[in-house]
């Protein structure tokens, strides 16, 4: 978000008093210190520089001038003009955005050149009269605000429909936009046609506000959406106690478009918890639990992401501790939802509806205020306690652990099981390794063994679990000298088979 730079001028004596509440109040106010920054005179520290250079210099590179004019005209210069009017006639030449205030309810008794200031300065712009600080404030916070309004920084509109300042179409990525057609064609019969042009596909979902991308575009496919939204990325840490605590053993900040950064948030508390591979007596695959059922932490992820503060400097925070994972973002419950509410059948009321849409459109989210619900339901039916929803500094889900479940859901002791405490390092290979080997079964494609692990992030699955297989020599291509055919699989190698028929106590 851009800063507005406002100087406030006038040097005089007389408005001293003024210009330390304009300071205050700026910088104090909610709405407007998110997008000012405001200068004084006397603020300056000591510098070796004279007092008009330093002025002038500030009036070049603020973006409003505000204007005091009171009694007094001011020392003159060699020119026979004030501090006050060469400020006021460089932000008129420089074409700035100028708010003039004027003291007293008429000029009387004011200096002669003071007066004629006045009257150059009203056949140029609006003046405002005020009589004490309060009104000056006030008239101040009134232009401020319509000044935010025409240049479109603040919106009655949901932010989500506001337009991305600076952001154009070539910041798009028209592949991530096919590639959704394709997938909401497929989950829910998304009515445009897989050759949609990607300006078809943003106007249908009403993410173009006058021809430019709107934050919800940026953020649901923007090449680099942190660029111009930074605290749109998710923060992912892994303790392995029950307390926040520095050295931070695992910590990993994902960055990309909403589909991205929840899936990589997804994968990465997949890669950390607790998973029980049971045997293939009953099947060809093994079946697979983990001790947190991942549609319980997509649910808490994607709920972070849809429904936070994008307003907000703070980011969304995934943190999984033994005991626990708590899952916070920088929001709150839209009127008229409550916590209680929350644990009830209750309406969808999304915080950011555009981004929201394309989001159900996918099956991330669904759009009957189910999710919680759902949340609960699957937590009781695996014998986890019910989640837990709280409103603090923001929205935190907690999920409480119980590592054993993930034993209990394959069928006890036949399984074998890899989780924080004997999966992040197995003698060779880290626990992700590990992971993969126990539900490679003969020859599989890479999305097959993705599956079998439910994990949804291309990137994060080959970075974690596929490289490091290979590279350890526990699996083998079964295409090597054409690695990136469609037709690619992976097997056990003898050193991974070796690897997973080893008893747990040899590891």
């Amino acid at each position: 978000m851009s800063i507005i730079r406002i100087f406030i001028s006038s040097v005089q004596k007389e408005f001293a008093a003024e210009r330390k509440a304009l300071r205050d109040y700026l910088r104090g106010d909610p709405l407007l210190r998110r997008f000012c920054e405001v200068f004084l005179f006397e603020d300056v520290p000591a510098v070796d520089r004279r007092a008009d250079e330093v002025y002038l210099h500030e009036v070049e590179r603020c973006d409003i001038y505000v204007g005091l004019f009171g009694k007094e005209y001011g020392q003159e210069d060699e020119k026979g003009l004030s501090p006050t009017h060469r400020e006021f006639d460089l932000a008129t030449s420089l074409g700035k955005h100028r708010l003039i205030f004027v003291k007293g309810a008429d000029d009387g008794g004011k200096a002669q050149k003071m007066q004629a200031l006045i009257k150059e300065a009203g056949d140029q712009v609006v003046r405002r009269r005020f009589v004490n600080a309060a009104e000056l404030v006030a008239a101040l916070y009134g232009s401020l605000v319509q000044y935010l309004d025409e240049n479109e920084l603040i919106r009655s509109a949901p932010f989500d429909a506001a337009f991305c300042r600076n952001a154009t179409l070539d910041d798009l990525d028209e592949e991530k936009i096919h590639t959704f057609v394709r997938l909401a064609r497929r989950s829910r019969g998304f009515p445009l046609p897989d050759e949609s042009s990607a300006r078809e596909v943003l106007t249908h979902l009403n993410l173009l506000d006058k021809e430019r991308p709107s934050h919800a575009a940026v953020l649901l496919f923007g090449k680099q959406p942190q660029r111009f939204l930074i605290s749109s990325e998710i923060k992912c840490a892994h303790f392995h106690g029950i307390e926040v605590a520095k050295p931070i053993p695992f910590y990993r900040v994902y960055k990309g478009t909403v589909f991205d950064l929840v899936d990589q948030a997804v994968d990465f508390v997949l890669s950390k918890i607790n998973l029980a591979v049971g045997t293939r007596a009953q099947s060809v695959q093994a079946p697979v639990a983990y001790e947190i059922p991942p549609e319980v932490i997509r649910e808490a992820i994607v709920n972070a992401v849809a429904h936070r503060d994008y307003t907000s400097n703070g980011s969304v925070q995934v943190m999984l501790f033994t005991d626990r994972l708590e899952v916070w973002n920088p929001g709150t419950l839209p009127p008229p939802l409550t916590l209680a509410k929350l644990r009830k059948p209750h309406g969808s009321v999304p915080s950011n509806p555009l981004l929201a849409e394309p989001l159900y459109l996918t099956k991330y989210i669904e759009r009957m205020g189910t999710g919680t619900g759902d949340m609960i339901r699957r937590c009781r039916n695996v014998g986890l306690d019910e989640p837990e929803f709280a409103l603090t500094d923001g929205f935190m889900v907690k999920i409480r652990r119980r590592p054993n479940l993930a034993f209990k859901a394959v069928g006890g002791i036949t399984g074998e099981v890899t989780g924080e405490v004997t999966g992040e390092v197995t003698g060779e290979v880290t626990g992700e390794v590990k992971r993969l080997l126990t539900v490679l079964n003969g020859e599989m494609k890479r999305v097959e063994i993705q599956e079998a692990l439910s994990l949804r992030h291309e990137d994060y699955f080959r970075e974690a679990y596929l490289i490091p297989a290979l590279n350890a020599g526990m699996i083998e291509m079964t295409i090597p000298d054409k690695p990136t055919s469609s037709k690619q699989k992976y097997r056990l190698t003898q050193k991974g088979r070796d690897l997973i028929a080893k008893p747990a106590k040899e590891e």
